[in-house]
């Protein structure tokens, strides 16, 4: 199943026009994350909010990721204070699963955010959160924190720009986005035969693993005859006929 690291900004001493500041936003996203990705199937690492960027790329780079996604919110340049607004996906243009991640965000954004021509891809060759990862890459620059419209956008759509970022993985990974519910146990239940976990809804999904009859999973979501379920450090699909909860 895929795996990211997810990296949303340290950057405390950046403030927001009215309250907050862009670390504690760009976490507030990153938390909303979460339950989209476990339900959707997606497996997820954090940086560490005490490490700086350097630290976010040697931890993500210590770890086998499909996807480094970083998030952070912008700021004009003093000339131009409070008069931009706008969401800017990076990536690094030698990588094509970059550019293909970053097109697929800028143009989901546009679905969600008020002035849609301004969600834009932009190449970058020094952002080191995109040009020095192991992973592909792409660094959300998610409105502009110092224009009012833009900060009050941003806090008040904390889940729909989680949710947003979540689905344009899954149409990266080419897996469905499944909503979040609660997280369940579940008890396999066969002819007395394992059953297979896949990589996809399924039964041409890759068998990534199997579970014997009779064993406790997490269950993270259910959905269209398929569990996103856990076991022993496996998390993938199966089918919820064999699954008792």
């Amino acid at each position: 199943m895929p795996k990211v690291f997810l990296s949303p900004s340290t950057q405390e001493w950046n403030p927001y026009v009215g309250d907050g500041n862009e670390e504690m936003y760009m976490n507030q996203i990153a938390d909303r994350m979460e339950p989209y990705l476990r339900s959707s199937g997606i497996t997820y690492v954090r940086n560490d909010p005490d490490r700086n960027v350097g630290g976010a790329i040697a931890d993500s780079n210590a770890g086998e990721f499909d996807v480094h996604l970083a998030l952070h919110s912008n700021a004009a340049p003093e000339s131009l204070a409070g008069k931009l607004r706008g969401i800017d996906v990076y990536y690094y243009p030698y990588d094509k699963y970059s550019e293909m991640l970053a097109v697929i965000t800028a143009n989901n954004f546009m679905s969600i955010y008020p002035l849609p021509d301004k969600c834009t891809t932009r190449p970058t060759t020094t952002l080191g959160e995109v040009t020095q990862t192991k992973s592909p890459a792409i660094l959300c620059e998610i409105g502009y924190h110092d224009n009012e419209q833009d900060a009050n956008w941003i806090r008040n759509h904390l889940t729909e720009i989680a949710v947003n970022l979540v689905q344009s993985l899954c149409d990266y990974f080419g897996i469905p986005l499944i909503e979040a519910g609660p997280v369940m146990r579940g008890t396999v239940s066969t002819d007395g035969s394992n059953l297979n976990i896949r990589n996809y809804p399924s039964i041409q999904g890759k068998i990534i693993g199997s579970i014997p009859n009779g064993s406790t999973v997490t269950v993270y979501s259910r959905t269209d005859g398929w569990d996103v379920i856990s076991y022993q450090g496996i998390t993938g699909y199966v089918s919820n006929d064999f699954i008792l909860i």
